[in-house]
């Protein structure tokens, strides 16, 4: 049998592996994202999610959240060939008749999470569980479906104390920070669901009522406690959708934030040296280091902290 005549994951495997093999591509490296697979030897994006699920099973790679798909730490002896992706071979991949909703969407959440909502697909969750493309859908209805139950299932990763800290600041600190957290975990989350079609999900629904109960018994209205907890879960999602793009623009060019930002160096020197924009050069000069290092963390603790103290005039004044 001629490697043309493999079944094109497999030959899509196999050339991942020999940039491993020949330490083109070393332990920690990510390796090329579905999309990025799917664009350069013109196939599906199930057939990409299938050639990188092969090299999982085969414990040759690992998918990181926030990061992608990595090569595995230790490298691996090289292994033969397979001509199928056997089940059960490794953590994801399952049987059919062990096949579950919570499986599912579990596998759906590990691909959001390390390439981005664009890479889901229903075929591709397929793949990487290792049943027939067709399975899925005794289970989850539609991609948008599936997408709700990832939502859900993500936001009750948050567990409230039972007992509420002492005082509305706190409480709404806390809720912030609860969503914050789950955006961290799970980037893809702040792009679905926009402020005017709000998801009707029980685990979301419990974020909204921590923080409305946090501004119960301060004679506000419920219109204004709506906006109030609308602009808290605003913040999160604002600061949060740039995790989910900064997985996008990796995977679309190849570059971490780093490798664009050196690329930006001569442009940035030409607007200084202009003379046009004499506040922007004086920022842009005046970074300790000379260097600015962007910290989304800390972009969400001073934005928080500047819209409570606003708040704290509405609750309290």
């Amino acid at each position: 049998m001629t490697q043309l005549s493999e079944p094109p994951y497999l030959r899509i495997a196999a050339d991942i592996r020999r940039r491993i093999d020949t330490g083109e591509l070393a332990p920690g490296d990510r390796v090329p994202s579905t999309r990025r697979l799917a664009q350069q030897w013109g196939v599906a994006l199930a057939t990409a999610s299938k050639a990188l699920t092969t090299l999982r099973v085969q414990g040759v790679v690992e998918a990181r959240p926030r990061i992608g798909t990595v090569v595995a730490q230790p490298p691996r002896t090289p292994q033969p060939r397979t001509t199928a992706v056997r089940t059960p071979a490794g953590p994801a991949a399952v049987r059919e008749h062990e096949l579950s909703q919570e499986r599912i969407v579990r596998a759906a959440i590990e691909i959001a999470d390390a390439e981005g909502l664009a890479a889901l697909s229903m075929r591709g969750v397929a793949a990487r569980l290792g049943v027939a493309a067709m399975s899925p859908y005794r289970y989850v209805s539609s991609k948008d479906d599936l997408i709700a139950l990832m939502a859900d299932t993500a936001y009750g990763e948050a567990v409230y104390p039972a007992v509420p800290p002492a005082g509305w600041r706190a409480r709404l600190e806390l809720g912030a920070d609860a969503l914050w957290q789950i955006c961290r975990r799970h980037p893809w989350i702040a792009h679905i669901g926009p402020l005017g079609r709000p998801l009707v999900l029980p685990n979301l629904m419990a974020h909204g009522e921590w923080l409305l109960g946090a501004l119960e018994g301060h004679g506000l209205d419920a219109t204004t406690m709506f906006d109030v907890h609308l602009l808290i879960y605003s913040h999160v999602q604002g600061l949060a959708v740039h995790l989910e793009r900064e997985l996008q623009a990796q995977a679309a060019t190849g570059l971490t934030d780093e490798e664009w930002m050196a690329r930006q160096e001569a442009s940035l020197r030409t607007i200084v040296a202009s003379g046009r924009y004499p506040a922007v050069t004086r920022t842009l000069t005046g970074f300790p280091g000379g260097d600015y290092d962007l910290d989304l963390d800390a972009l969400f603790r001073l934005g928080l902290g500047a819209l409570l103290d606003g708040i704290t005039h509405i609750v309290e004044g």
